[in-house]
């Protein structure tokens, strides 16, 4: 069945009533229109979308370094010059070749993750979505490597690089990640890294607000967010925002209640630094200062502005690019957001 945003149907659905009146013959037909028009209009979307040609390389520097011996490094430099700072003499990289944690990081890796291919496939998928929507997109060389675990740079995005620390991906329970906070284990698992590699893309394209209120900052993440939406349209919600399935379940069964929080305790508009770390920051949990604070998940500003954000564009004819523009104070008056029940 066609994925039509019912959302929107409903809306062209009453605008168009408004010229042929509350007839129920002429509602029905309208929405077996409407249906049949969005359903084409999908359609055609996907297949442009799969028409798109990306072509990029994905260069497993891991798998070149654990396979290589003290006279390969010399090539490997002349060919990964980024990746071997000049103050560290060859000494230093030959001695890692044999470290016992490298080589059982290159291990686990390749038992984790094998050829790449299933990865490859869902990169060139995002990558088409991002050509499609922005462009003037270049395409990264991709590179494989092992960073010693170095999670808060699992990914680096830069203008001719796509740098995939994959030892960061091993999967929450995995040993080397024991002595990690569980909040921050739990996104060290395969199942998130092409959502982090369009969270790296996100920043690109979206200005972090200047404005200060707690509202703006909402609203930036929930761009983010939406912007997955589009350029991740297989993927599970909860794997974009990363959140595990009872995380995500948790914050959709009490969108009112948060929504009332933020409402009620005058938050939209404070420019209070401590809600970033209550209700932004990666945490175990949000703080609302309230018995239920550690059965709910971190980020749930986040949740609540991609909320906002999804009803603004549901109810307003706006471009992908045209929305990272817009102000937040606009999004949110525009969007008549209300809460799930």
């Amino acid at each position: 069945m066609c994925p039509v945003n019912l959302n929107a149907v409903a809306l062209k659905m009453k605008r168009l009533l408004k010229y042929f009146g509350q007839c129920v013959f002429c509602s029905a037909i309208l929405l077996v229109l409407l249906l049949f028009f969005g359903c084409k209009e999908e359609d055609k979307t996907v297949e442009d979308i799969s028409k798109v040609q990306v072509d990029f390389s994905v260069l497993r520097f891991d798998r070149e370094f654990a396979q290589a011996g003290p006279n390969d490094i010399p090539n490997l430099k002349e060919k990964y010059p980024f990746l071997f700072p000049e103050q560290f003499a060859d000494s230093i990289w030959i001695a890692k070749l044999e470290d016992t944690i490298q080589l059982q990081l290159s291990g686990e890796v390749d038992k984790t993750f094998g050829d790449f291919k299933k990865e490859t496939e869902d990169l060139e998928s995002l990558f088409q979505h991002i050509v499609y929507y922005f462009p003037k997109f270049k395409l990264p060389e991709v590179i494989t490597i092992t960073s010693d675990v170095r999670y808060n740079d699992r990914v680096i995005l830069t203008d001719s690089l796509l740098l995939l620390g994959l030892d960061n991906y091993l999967g929450k329970d995995h040993h080397f990640y024991r002595s990690i906070q569980r909040y921050i284990a739990k996104g060290l698992d395969k199942q998130y890294l092409t959502s982090d590699v369009a969270s790296a893309f996100a920043k690109k394209v979206i200005k972090y607000p200047k404005n200060r209120s707690f509202l703006s900052r909402i609203i930036y993440y929930g761009k983010e967010l939406y912007l997955k939406d589009k350029i991740l349209p297989y993927t599970l919600d909860a794997q974009k925002i990363g959140y595990t399935s009872e995380e995500m379940e948790w914050a959709q069964t009490n969108e009112e209640q948060i929504w009332r929080y933020f409402v009620e305790g005058e938050l939209l508009y404070s420019t209070d630094s401590k809600l970033d770390r209550r209700f932004l920051d990666p945490a175990p949990f949000s703080k609302f200062q309230l018995e239920l604070d550690s059965e709910s998940p971190g980020r749930l500003g986040r949740y609540m502005g991609w909320q906002i954000v999804r009803s603004f564009m549901e109810k307003n004819d706006i471009a992908l690019e045209q929305l990272l523009n817009i102000s937040a104070d606009e999004i949110f008056k525009k969007s008549n957001y209300k809460p799930k029940k």
